[in-house]
């Protein structure tokens, strides 16, 4: 198994289109939810230098991506800290939080914005995401849009138990092994499919993961040093890659000789089980898994069809009907610092978590 190394966006296989891993440290938030700093000098509009390590991104206020269309895929954001305003063009609209995955199908054609409000006008802003693009089979490429908040509170955590070796066995006889102890804080999260002995929240129904024969399942592994856990095995056909986004090694044996992994790395895994060690240090993983769809790919910007008549059709339909228009009064909307963590669903039904809701400090 030969290792990749990671950038800003993750090199995926079928289903997968990309990972972009987003982290950033934002300075205390001003009254409209943006950075408290000189913004001179930035690319406004376009900003992805990481000046003092964060950015704008399209974001010209608050940082983030303001409206902006798709169609042929689903985006699923999984958040690990921070905050974000979610609003579209079905009049859905969310605030999510650490823990928090939204899934979000843009079908036929759909156009939403990110943000990121910065609620905290007095300590720093830390902000960890993963969005993932999910292909969508040719049969529900033009499915009807669809928005999901997958809640933290109902989002699977399995704690792995750590590995003790007893400094002697009964009666002063050498020790018989490693046993399983139960004082770990390592956690699995299954944030789709599953994984574990446990199954995640369900996909929007028009999903290639809402098909039992798609294997698909997204999985973060937080390792403490000197933890392991063993990845089962998965059907055959089915893709998955693993991919070390921090820490320092990672021991990986899938029973046919072992590797160690250094951080900012990938690696294309079997179907075997695959045990995971962290040495030195707190191992971060994210794995993906997914059979392939085995269908045509033609992507350009915010749009994947399956080829390039499709993509014409798709600007020429985004330029005639906006994908349902845009019903906010900014292209950037975020809500109220006081607002909490909540999800209006395009019918008009509310949606609140269990979790405290989070006060500005």
């Amino acid at each position: 198994m030969i290792p990749f190394p990671l950038g800003p966006q993750w090199p995926t296989k079928d289903p997968f289109l990309f990972v972009a891993h987003h982290l950033d440290r934002y300075p205390a938030g001003n009254p409209d939810l943006g950075p408290r700093a000189d913004l001179s000098g930035r690319r406004i509009g376009n900003d992805f230098a990481s000046v003092d390590g964060w950015n704008m991104y399209h974001g010209s206020l608050v940082p983030g991506f303001p409206q902006h269309p798709h169609r042929g895929f689903e985006t699923v954001t999984y958040l690990r800290s921070g905050f974000v305003d979610h609003s579209d063009s079905m009049g859905a609209t969310a605030r999510y939080g650490p823990g928090d995955t939204q899934w979000l199908t843009a079908g036929g054609g759909i156009v939403h914005s990110e943000m990121f409000p910065l609620l905290s006008s007095t300590g720093d802003n830390l902000l960890e995401l993963f969005q993932i693009w999910v292909n969508l089979p040719q049969a529900t490429k033009m499915a009807e849009p669809h928005f999901s908040m997958l809640w933290a509170e109902a989002t699977p955590e399995v704690p792995v138990g750590r590995l003790v070796t007893p400094s002697s066995g009964p009666d002063g006889e050498p020790p018989a092994g490693p046993t399983t102890g139960s004082d770990s804080p390592s956690i699995v999260t299954v944030v789709a499919g599953s994984c574990a002995g446990r199954v995640g929240q369900a996909p929007p129904p028009a999903s290639w993961a809402s098909q039992p024969e798609s294997g698909l399942a997204i999985v973060h592994l937080e390792l403490q040093s000197g933890d392991s856990w063993t990845l089962p095995e998965t059907e055959p056909g089915v893709d998955r890659a693993l991919y070390f986004y921090r820490g320092d090694r990672l021991e990986i044996d899938s029973g046919s000789g072992g590797q160690t992994l250094e951080a900012g790395h990938g690696l294309e895994l079997t179907a075997q089980p695959t045990r995971l060690s962290a040495v030195e240090d707190k191992a971060l993983v994210m794995i993906l898994q997914g059979r392939p769809i085995g269908e045509p790919v033609a992507q350009y910007g915010p749009f994947v069809l399956n080829d390039r008549a499709g993509l014409e059709q798709a600007f020429v339909d985004y330029r005639r009907t906006g994908f349902g228009g845009w019903p906010w009064d900014r292209d950037d909307p975020v809500h109220p610092v006081d607002a909490g963590r909540f999800a209006r669903h395009p019918d008009g039904s509310r949606d609140v978590p269990s979790g405290s809701v989070p006060a500005r400090s």
